[in-house]
């Protein structure tokens, strides 16, 4: 309650920020939003404010028309897949409403495996819907915010940063909090049946991260093939072509290029990292619920996940202050610092919540499950696990920051490239992403190598946890980032003045960077949930040992590390589908709509939206029917011990293309921006905006951008949805999977 207390008091906050002179019902919300004789810098006349409004409630109009209709195909695919998972799940003891011996409590029963099929199906359920909640919510919240941090822009760099961070706070105290309530809830609601059952409340409850991360699935792929054919339309025929700015009314593409943003920067990250919170804290519960957390029924202890959620929550309150209430932004320099702060802070704070938590929570000493042995565990074991997750975070963090922010060298060597031509940009930048790898994985492997030597696979889930302990600071500065992105593209289309939109460009440019943390956050964060339920899913199924040696297991491996390439390759050509038809479409407006270059016609923006939200809505389906369906044939056809080796390749290879995809897509937009800008000679020898080097830095940038918004953010959910799908599929896999290896 806190919590959203804390997000009711943030929004009330922005809220104060008001867009018209005239009560208006812009956005659903009936107040007046500038006062007529209040001053306001860089702004003409009043009817530039209404200007701004009426953008504003475009944008929104037409990212709650997207989702909504995105939200009826996914109501049925849930629907169908729930019956799937109860049919599955029921026919393992032939729907049998007897009880069973408990797998790992033995001398105990457990409920029958049907209830097991219907309260997963419940769980699976409650996650979808919940998932969907986040990202609807996230998107309300960004298109209410966008205008209000347009137009505090006038008052200085400092109150637009306010308006756009504490607006991300929001969004971030909201996801968490409904994480935490529904997962709470749902667990107590499933007690009242399962009573001391405990191995089969929390094998049901898995489902809850099932259910997630499929709605995050189709939600990242769909907005991102959505936003980023608006996109690359956009910059392509705009700023290559017609040498116009970013986000010039002039161009059809305009509005769907925002829309996009926010459909899926927001809406599809809010899912994605609800799907990974709830998955950590599923596969935490579910190896506890087999420990002696479990069989000796110590709720406190089996709730250490949950109150390490918690315990974030807290931290992340107190982290919000320093940005917006200790410390005032003065000059454009310093927002990445302060977004910086805070995760130092955020990360400081936290662990010294863990060892609060830790102290408290636990008993001095206890044992986990080690793959059928028991291994003897201490508190401070588990405070080191969560700890060290929570660190490796910071070091991705920052790593992230040093490989795509322009204030260091890699980006500015990327830029420099431009001199040459759009080539040897894209030679930089693919070389850039590489590298970006070697310390995030370094750091992922570190914390595995020490969470599983101290506390086994409960140490790498809670790890995993650790690291989306502060999900609230992260998602305060991820959403940040496409709120300011908007507000620029509101600026330039209301006509507002030069330096209003330099600023907004100063806001972006930092979001930029911060988008990128957010997304190597989750690419880690997904490398620890992954294997965290890979270990649940390897325990379930009755499997001793994963040998690579063993053919079955080596043909998984080889096919598991192909598929997020095949995954990309589907996700990156549905962007060039979209975008080709795009640019089509706004060259066609431009050379047939008299006037439209001069600025005397309007375009038609309706038909672009229209082009986005049919590519996306039909493109999403093939590469979430490749995720949804692969490990329903390998387990069924082919056994629980080729699913592991599938598992562990696709993870392997993910994480790694994932990381390289989504910092080398970064790394070429602030190469872009760090021309546009200007801020120091170097980059004015390579500006200004048209000069070769730029439309070179253009072309780097559109390539970049199904890279960095499509596919390398949905090869995290690609990793942890099929893990966590084998893991909640497991009893049928052992039972009755392996048909073609039976047959012959």
């Amino acid at each position: 309650m806190a919590l959203l207390s804390e997000g009711l008091t943030q929004w009330f906050l922005v809220s104060k920020v008001r867009v018209s002179g005239e009560a208006s019902d812009y956005d659903g919300y009936k107040d007046s939003l500038i006062d007529a004789g209040e001053f306001e810098e860089g702004v003409d006349n009043f009817e530039v404010s209404i200007k701004v409004a009426e953008i504003q409630n475009a944008i929104s109009v037409g990212a709650t028309s997207f989702l909504f209709t995105e939200y009826k195909y996914l109501g049925i695919f849930t629907g169908v897949f729930g019956f799937i998972i109860f049919l599955f799940l029921g026919s393992v003891k032939g729907f049998s409403t007897k009880s069973e011996p408990c797998t790992y409590n033995t001398g105990n029963i457990c409920k029958p495996a049907l209830a097991n099929a219907f309260f997963s199906t419940i769980a699976f359920l409650l996650g979808a819907i919940t998932s969907v909640l986040s990202g609807f919510l996230g998107m309300k919240i960004a298109t209410y915010a966008n205008a209000r941090t347009t137009l505090e822009a006038r008052k200085g760099v400092g109150k637009a940063f306010i308006t756009a961070f504490r607006s991300g706070a929001v969004m971030g105290f909201l996801l968490a909090a409904n994480g935490l309530l529904v997962l709470w809830v749902s667990v107590n609601l499933f007690k009242l049946y399962y009573g001391d059952d405990w191995e089969g409340l929390y094998e049901s409850i898995t489902g809850y991260g099932l259910g997630g991360s499929s709605m995050a699935l189709f939600g990242r792929v769909g907005g991102g093939i959505y936003t980023k054919a608006a996109d690359v339309g956009a910059d392509l025929v705009g700023k290559v072509e017609r040498n116009i700015p970013e986000d010039d009314p002039r161009n059809p593409a305009v509005i769907a290029d925002n829309v996009g943003d926010n459909v899926g920067d927001i809406a599809g990250m809010g899912s994605d990292l609800f799907g990974s919170y709830a998955e950590s804290s599923c596969a935490a519960l579910f190896v506890a619920s087999i420990s002696s957390f479990g069989i000796s029924h110590d709720y406190t202890a089996m709730s250490y996940p949950l109150i390490i959620s918690s315990m974030g929550i807290v931290v992340c309150l107190i982290t919000t202050i320093f940005a917006t209430d200790l410390f005032e932004i003065k000059h454009v320099s310093e927002i990445e610092p302060t977004l910086k702060r805070q995760l130092l802070i955020s990360t400081v704070l936290m662990t010294a919540g863990i060892a609060m938590v830790s102290y408290f929570a636990l008993p001095s000493e206890f044992t986990l499950y080690n793959f059928g042995t028991a291994k003897a565990v201490k508190n401070w074991h588990l405070f080191f696990c969560v700890a060290i997750g929570l660190w490796a975070g910071l070091v991705i963090g920052y790593t992230t920051e040093y490989y795509t922010s322009s204030a260091y060298s890699p980006v500015q060597d990327v830029a420099d490239s431009c001199r040459t031509g759009a080539a040897t940009n894209v030679i930089f930048g693919l070389a850039l992403g590489y590298k970006s790898v070697i310390i995030p994985i370094f750091s992922i492997a570190v914390a595995i190598y020490v969470s599983f030597s101290l506390a086994a696979m409960y140490g790498i889930s809670v790890a995993a946890l650790g690291m989306l302990s502060t999900i609230a600071t992260g998602l305060a500065i991820d959403a940040y980032g496409p709120i300011s992105d908007n507000a620029g593209g509101i600026a330039e289309m209301a006509g507002m003045s030069h330096e209003i939109r330099e600023r907004t460009d100063a806001l972006d440019a930092a979001g930029n960077t911060t988008a990128a943390i957010g997304k190597g956050f989750a690419i880690g964060s997904a490398a620890l949930v992954s294997l965290a339920l890979f270990g649940a899913f390897v325990s379930r199924a009755g499997i001793s040992t994963v040998d690579v040696l063993t053919p079955k297991v080596f043909i998984g491996l080889l096919v598991g590390a192909m598929l997020p390439y095949w995954f990309s390759a589907m996700t990156m050509k549905s962007v060039g589908s979209a975008a080709l038809k795009m640019v089509e479409e706004v060259r066609r407006q431009f050379n047939t709509i008299p006037g439209l270059m001069e600025g005397r016609a309007k375009p038609d923006y309706a038909t672009c939206v229209k082009i986005s939200t049919d590519a996306s809505l039909r493109e999403m389906i093939p590469p979430g029917a490749l995720v949804m369906l692969t490990p329903l044939i390998a387990g069924t056809f082919f056994g629980v011990e080729t699913l592991a080796g599938v598992l562990a390749g696709s993870l392997v290879s993910g994480v790694q293309v994932a990381i390289s995809a989504s910092n080398t897509g970064g790394a070429w937009d602030n190469a872009k921006k760090y021309i546009e800008a200007g801020g120091n000679e170097h980059a004015k020898t390579l500006g200004p905006k048209g000069s070769d080097a730029h439309k070179a830095a253009v072309i780097g940038d559109t390539i970049g951008d199904p890279l960095k918004d499509t596919s390398g953010p949905s090869l995290n959910i690609l990793i942890k949805l099929m893990a966590v799908e084998s893991l909640v599929f497991a009893p049928f896999f052992a039972t009755h999977g392996g048909l073609i290896f039976k047959w012959f």
